[in-house]
């Protein structure tokens, strides 16, 4: 998630733990230990692929960070010697705020490596996009009122309930994913459509839209379903995916990365430049967030190079046709911007 969720999970999390005993530094503590994982994005990683698939790696890993829970718990009581004697709170604090971070991370679809190293395979359930302010203004809310209140009962109560909100905001959206998951696949099986893999996930900020990926190797479909549209079917539109470009390189790190992370949800497309290998997972068509130059044309030949990320062009005036897609279904579903 961003970092101001990740800020205010931290910080509901450590006040919900430590706030009737550490007061008003129980919330900042648990704001800085709920950025820490993500600091990972400082460290290069040796090429653009690697600072892509690395990401969410070791620093989101349940097991290093419960063995580094001890340390950091003893270097905050020594900030705190009047304090100190809470041994047990400070680490159950530390604990829980390091810990809930990489849990929420893999309801995204970036992908989280929470058993690294023993598994390093990416978790991306999908299920809420990377920004929803319907599961962070409950967190911000209950944890400000906290510190409004100078840690009193009712100030106590409503970071719990801020709590609470935002988990079962977190749980209604993967019990909706599943639904518009059946409903994906069910409209499948009676068509004759091929596909071999299909992920269906949020759309920007909202729970209410959905985008719907379809995936196989000569062609990738999207279509978006808003819960609004009851039965009726969802609309695809169908794009070249140019998969062959990759037969001669099978074998180049960068590509064979690429497949692994991404788990099968990318394109691949050819322009002036060389061979562009699309993460299909985040962005709207055609701007894609991750994109990756994995090799040029030379003489009609196709030569692998160090990977190069390829900058997108996203732009805001695509959110007004998406929130107007959530209440209204256009009669060919082709919404500008989609």
């Amino acid at each position: 998630m961003d970092s101001i969720t990740q800020i205010a999970l931290g910080a509901s999390v450590a006040t919900a733990v430590m706030g009737r005993k550490a007061g008003f530094r129980a919330p900042l503590w648990g704001a800085a230990l709920g950025t820490l994982p993500d600091l990972d994005v400082l460290i290069p990683m040796g090429g653009a692929v690697a600072d892509f698939t690395y990401h969410r790696s070791f620093s989101h890993s349940l097991l290093v960070l419960a063995a580094l829970s001890p340390a950091l718990s003893w270097l905050i009581r020594r900030c705190h010697p009047s304090l100190a004697h809470h041994r047990r709170s400070w680490l159950w604090m530390v604990l829980l705020v390091l810990l809930t971070h990489p849990l929420l991370d893999a309801f995204t679809i970036y992908g989280t490596q929470l058993l690294w190293p023993l598994d390093p395979t990416p978790v991306g359930l999908g299920s809420i996009f990377i920004i929803d302010p319907l599961y962070t203004l409950p967190l911000l809310l209950g944890c400000g009122l906290f510190l409004a209140l100078r840690n009193n009962q009712r100030g106590l109560r409503a970071n719990a309930v801020g709590l609470v909100l935002s988990s079962l905001y977190l749980l209604w959206s993967a019990v909706v994913q599943q639904h518009v998951e059946q409903r994906a696949h069910q409209q499948l099986g009676n068509s004759l459509q091929p596909h071999s893999r299909v992920l269906v996930q949020p759309a920007p900020f909202t729970t209410l839209l959905w985008r719907v990926l379809i995936v196989d190797a000569n062609r990738y479909s999207i279509g978006f379903y808003a819960l609004s549209d009851g039965d009726q079917p969802i609309q695809l539109r169908h794009y070249a995916n140019h998969e062959s470009l990759l037969r001669t390189l099978d074998n180049h790190w960068p590509v064979e990365r690429l497949r692994w992370f991404t788990k099968g949800f990318y394109s691949v497309r050819s322009s002036a430049e060389g061979v562009i290998m699309q993460d299909l997972r985040m962005g709207l068509e055609p701007d894609y967030v991750f994109q990756f130059k994995v090799a040029h044309w030379q003489d009609e030949q196709l030569i692998p190079i160090t990977d190069e990320r390829i900058p997108s062009q996203r732009s805001l005036h695509r959110l007004a046709p998406m929130w107007a897609r959530i209440w209204r279904r256009p009669a060919d579903d082709q919404a500008p911007g989609f």
